[in-house]
């Protein structure tokens, strides 16, 4: 993480060259961007699978941010920015060295002026110089008429995209390695795959995309809900809240629970979310009753005192169950 000058310099760069910048950006470019983010993504991708672009490139670019060329970043700022200061001063940015960790519990120095990759871990204008040389894969899309001559759509968020085609994707993933490699980028070929969402699902940005079914009439319907790593991290950050050393009284704990449940279910507000919200109700219930009673030194049998309703109403608890009713009905499944 760059020191406190060094985020305070970039920021003030940022908000310099952004706007600059924001302009030339493709409208499939979600991530890190004023007014847009992972929410609009999520829409547009299950907007298109609805629209029956539903062959899809699930791609996953292997450490992006580490393997950013400098040389071909720095043409690409070059092409609007001419200040020959700002320009240096980007260039330091990014062969700035990094002090990490040896493995040893030893400092080792990485990055300085023989870097020649890679944009700096942590750096506020990072996600700026990311997004800017990835547009370059989808402006370069766009101009050979790919979207037209494949009947497909990229939806981006920095390093992550899915390619979402009306028919077959084979061409659009043979396309895109070709280019990629020209960018000086490679494709991780064990997690970039082919999928047909009307028969299998994919994940993008901490949702599942694919074919749901509709728990009350078992109608079958291209959805989209929070993927099971998406509600395996809650469960994680949870269990890490509700330890025996959490020596917190009740309502500093009961706060801190709340306060991870709002911030997820704000994030996974859309789409089937049912099953998701009820498997995390179901756990903390369970991580709740178990903390507390030994807490409290209390006999297994005690735990009949605090039944679901006592968890949820009487100890403070958010449920995630009364978050889904309470939201419209076309957002919900």
């Amino acid at each position: 993480i760059p020191t406190i000058r060094d985020r305070v310099v970039q920021g003030a760069v940022k908000l310099v060259i952004e706007p600059i910048f924001e302009a030339d950006l493709d409208d499939s470019a979600y991530g890190y961007r004023p007014r847009r983010g992972a929410g609009e993504a999520i829409r547009k991708v299950h907007a298109l699978l609805c629209q029956g672009y539903t062959e899809v490139v699930d791609a996953d670019l292997s450490k992006y941010f580490d393997t950013i060329p400098h040389a071909a970043l720095m043409q690409s700022v070059a092409r609007r920015i001419v200040d020959r200061h700002l320009l240096r001063l980007l260039k330091q940015f990014l062969k700035a060295p990094v002090e990490e960790d040896d493995g040893k519990g030893g400092p080792r120095m990485t990055g300085g002026r023989k870097q020649t990759r890679g944009t700096p871990q942590g750096g506020v204008i990072s996600p700026l110089l990311a997004n800017l040389y990835m547009n370059r894969l989808l402006k370069y899309w766009r101009a050979t008429g790919r979207d037209r001559a494949w009947q497909a759509q990229i939806v981006s968020y920095a390093d992550d995209f899915v390619i979402l085609c009306r028919r077959t994707a084979e061409p659009a993933l043979s396309w895109t390695q070709r280019v990629l490699t020209r960018l000086g980028l490679v494709l991780n070929e064990d997690k970039t795959r082919l999928c047909d969402a009307r028969r299998e699902t994919f994940d993008f940005l901490g949702y599942s995309f694919g074919p749901h079914c509709y728990r009350k009439t078992g109608r079958w319907y291209l959805g989209a809900s929070p993927s099971r790593k998406s509600v395996q991290r809650i469960k994680t950050r949870l269990r890490g809240v509700l330890v025996p050393g959490n020596l917190g009284a009740w309502p500093e704990v009961r706060d801190e629970l709340n306060r991870i449940l709002v911030g997820w279910s704000s994030y996974y507000g859309y789409g089937t979310r049912y099953q998701a919200y009820r498997a995390v109700d179901h756990f903390v219930c369970a991580r709740v009753r178990h903390f507390l009673r030994r807490r409290h030194k209390m006999p297994n049998r005690a735990t009949r005192r605090l039944p679901i309703d006592a968890v949820f109403d009487r100890l403070g608890v958010i449920r995630l169950r009364d978050v889904h009713l309470r939201a419209s009905p076309c957002a919900s499944g």
